[in-house]
C-alpha cells in the first residue's frame, strides 16, 4: 500500500501535511486530485513540508498526497539527446502536443519514448561478469553519439542471458545476470537515478586539458579546464548568454547541456531556433545531435526553476561515465538563488544577507563540485565541465550570488558594462576576470601549441596592466605628455583589444579561432611591439610610427587571415620589417 496524507495548508509552492505520514526525506509525491509533482523537503513528528513542482492554484486542504517510494528521479537512456526538457525531465515537445504552448497542471508524459526501438549491439556475451558501470552494449542515439548501455552502478554479477543484435525499447530486458544472492536480475536500457545524487566515479584528475572553446580572450587569456567551473557573471545586456552560446556552439566538447534556469522565454526559443539550424563543425550534422536543453523560463513554477539544475547535472554525469566530455551551461545561477530565496521565505526560515537563505553557499559549493575530469567504474576517462552564469543585480559583484560564486569557480569571466556599451565583445573585461587553471595546463599549452605560450599570454597581459595604469595619467593631464615610450604600449594595448580581445560572432573565420592561429596572433602582435619600441629607443617619434598602417594592418589579421591559410602570418613578418626599414629610411 502507497503511503498517503491529508494536506492542511499551502502556502504558493510549499504544502503542508499534519500528523506523522510515514513519508522519507527527499521522496517524490503526487499531491491533490491532479496529482502534481512534488518532494517531501522537511519532516518532523507532526508535520510533513512538500515543495510542488507545478502551478498550485485550485489545490485545497483536505486532498490528497500519495508518496511514490522514489527519489525524485530522471530516467537515462536513449532519446535524451536531441530533446527538450522541462525542469523535471519531462519532454516539452510530447507535453504540446496534448496540452498546448503551456504546461497544464498534472500533465503525465513519459520522460522519453518507451515505444521507440533502438538499434542494439551488445559488448558482452553470456558467462563474462560484470561490474556497476561497465558497458554491455552501443546504441546509435543520434549521428553523433554512441550511446553506451551500463549496468547500473550497484550492481554486479555473471552474465546469464544476452539478446541478440537486434532494435528494442528502452525497457525490454535486454540482459540477465546473476548477482549470486539465488535471485537474477534483468536489465534493460534504462536506469533510474535520484537528481540530487552525485553518480560514483573510481577516481577524480586535477585539471590538465583546456576545454578549447576558439574564443581568444577565454582560450588564451582565462582557459577553463576540462572538468572545470567557471562564472560568467555580468549586468542586463553584457552578453552572458551569448558567451554561453559561442562555448555550446564551438567547444570541443563532446556534450552540450543546456539549462535555462529562470530565463526569459525568448532566449530559450532562440537557444532552441539557433541550435536547430546550426552544423556541428566537427561532424556535419545537426549541432542538436549532440545538445540537450532543460528549459525552466520565468513564467514556469518556482520549486521546479531549483530542480532543473540537479536535473542538468545527472544527465551530464550519465554521459560522463560513457567516456565523454560534457559542458554544462546553467543560465543562470542567480534565477536558481532566487529560487531557493522565494522557497526558504515560505519556509520561514532565518533569513541571510539579501534574504538569501543561509545554505546559499553550501548549495553552490555542491553544485560546482559535481564537476570535474573522472575515471569512471568502466575504466574510461570522461569529464563535467560547468559554466555558470550569475545575473547580479544593477550589475554589482559583490552581492551574495556572485561572491559564493567565486569561492567555488576556479575562473571568473567579469562580464563590463561599459565594454558591452561599446560593443566590444566578448565583453569579458581582462582585468577583473581570472583563471587559476592556467599554471595547471601550462603543460599543455607547451606541448600541443608551443613553448612560448604563456610567456606570450603573460606579456599580452603585462601591456594591458600597463594600458589601465597609464589611461589613469591620461585622464588628468593628457597623452601629449608621455613619452614616445609610453605612448607606444597605448597603442600597442590598443591593438591587443581591438585585434585580439574582441571577437566577432558573426564572422565566418573569427568566430572560432584554433589555437594555432590565437598564438600567430599574439606571436605578430608582439613582434610588431618589438621592432616599433626598437624604433622609439633610437629616437623615432611615435607620431611618425602612426603615420604607416601597420598598426591598423595588424588589427584586422582576425579578418583577413583565413583559418585555414595560416601560412599567410609570414607575410605579416615581411610587413612589419618593411615598415621598420621605411621609418629608418625617413628619418635618416
Amino acid at each position: 500500500m502507497s503511503k498517503t496524507g491529508i494536506i492542511y495548508g499551502i502556502n504558493g509552492p510549499v504544502i503542508y501535511l499534519k500528523g506523522n505520514t510515514g513519508f522519507e526525506m527527499s521522496e517524490m509525491v503526487y499531491v491533490g486530485k491532479e496529482r502534481l509533482v512534488g518532494e517531501v523537503i522537511a519532516l518532523d513528528k507532526d508535520r510533513t513540508t512538500i515543495q510542488v513542482y507545478e502551478e498550485t492554484s485550485g489545490l485545497r486542504p483536505g486532498e490528497e498526497v500519495i508518496a511514490t517510494g522514489d527519489a525524485v528521479s530522471v530516467i537515462l537512456a536513449p532519446g535524451i539527446l536531441n530533446n527538450i526538457f522541462d525542469g523535471i525531465e519531462r519532454p516539452l515537445e510530447k507535453i504540446s502536443e496534448t496540452g498546448g504552448a503551456f504546461i497544464t497542471k498534472g500533465v503525465s508524459v513519459d520522460n522519453l519514448d518507451k515505444t521507440k526501438k533502438w538499434k542494439t549491439h551488445f559488448t558482452i556475451k553470456e558467462g563474462d561478469y560484470v561490474n556497476g558501470g561497465d558497458i554491455f552494449a552501443e546504441v546509435p542515439e543520434t549521428r553523433a553519439i554512441v550511446h553506451k548501455c551500463m549496468i547500473p552502478p550497484h550492481l554486479h554479477g555473471t552474465v546469464v542471458s544476452v539478446k541478440e543484435d537486434g532494435a528494442y525499447t528502452i525497457e525490454e530486458p535486454l540482459i540477465v545476470i546473476d548477482p549470486g544472492t539465488g535471485r537474477t536480475v534483468e536489465i534493460p536500457m534504462a536506469q533510474k537515478w535520484p537528481i540530487r545524487t552525485p553518480r560514483p566515479v573510481s577516481r577524480r584528475f586535477s585539471a590538465s586539458v583546456p576545454l578549447i572553446t576558439g574564443q581568444r580572450i577565454i582560450d588564451t587569456m582565462f582557459p577553463i579546464a576540462k572538468g572545470g567551473t567557471a562564472a560568467i557573471p555580468g549586468g542586463f545586456g553584457t552578453g552572458k548568454t551569448m558567451t554561453q552560446h559561442q562555448i555550446a556552439k564551438w567547444s570541443d566538447a563532446d556534450i552540450i547541456i543546456y539549462i535555462g534556469c529562470g530565463e526569459r522565454g525568448n532566449e530559450m526559443t532562440q537557444v532552441l531556433e539557433e541550435f536547430g539550424e546550426l552544423t556541428d563543425p566537427r561532424t556535419g550534422n545537426p549541432l542538436m545531435d549532440r545538445t540537450t536543453l532543460i528549459a525552466n523560463t520565468s513564467n514556469m513554477p518556482v520549486a521546479a526553476r531549483e530542480a532543473s539544475i540537479y536535473t542538468g547535472l545527472t544527465l551530464a554525469e550519465y554521459y560522463r561515465d560513457m567516456g565523454y566530455d560534457v559542458a554544462i551551461m546553467a543560465d543562470s545561477t542567480s534565477r536558481w538563488a532566487e529560487a531557493l530565496r522565494e522557497l526558504s521565505g515560505r519556509l520561514e526560515e532565518m533569513p541571510a544577507e539579501e534574504g538569501f537563505p543561509a545554505y546559499l553557499a553550501s548549495r553552490l559549493s555542491a553544485f560546482y563540485e559535481r564537476a570535474g575530469m573522472m575515471q569512471n567504474l568502466n575504466g574510461t576517462k570522461g569529464s563535467v565541465s560547468i559554466i555558470g552564469a550569475v545575473s547580479p543585480q544593477g550589475g554589482d559583484f559583490s552581492e551574495p550570488v556572485t561572491q559564493n560564486t567565486k569561492r567555488f569557480v576556479r575562473c571568473f569571466w567579469g562580464l563590463d558594462k561599459s565594454l558591452a556599451y561599446a560593443r566590444h565583445f566578448p565583453a569579458i573585461h581582462w582585468l577583473t576576470s581570472y583563471s587559476e587553471y592556467l599554471q595547471d595546463l601550462s603543460h599543455w599549452y607547451q606541448d600541443n601549441v608551443s613553448p612560448k605560450f604563456v610567456d606570450y599570454r603573460n606579456r599580452l597581459m603585462a601591456l594591458l596592466n600597463q594600458e589601465s595604469s597609464l589611461l589613469e595619467i591620461v585622464k588628468l593631464i593628457g597623452s601629449d605628455v608621455l613619452p614616445d615610450d609610453q605612448k607606444l604600449i597605448l597603442e600597442i594595448a590598443r591593438v591587443i583589444r581591438l585585434g585580439f580581445l574582441q571577437q566577432n560572432a558573426f564572422h565566418k573565420d573569427d568566430t572560432c579561432v584554433s589555437m594555432e592561429k590565437q598564438f600567430l596572433m599574439m606571436d605578430t602582435i608582439l613582434y610588431l611591439y618589438k621592432q616599433a619600441r626598437a624604433l622609439v629607443t633610437m629616437g623615432h617619434p611615435m607620431s611618425v610610427l602612426k603615420s604607416e598602417p601597420i598598426f591598423e594592418r595588424v588589427i584586422s589579421i582576425k579578418y583577413d587571415v583565413p583559418n585555414d591559410r595560416l601560412e599567410m602570418f609570414a607575410q605579416y613578418r615581411r610587413d612589419i620589417d618593411t615598415f621598420y626599414q621605411n621609418v629608418l629610411e625617413k628619418n635618416a
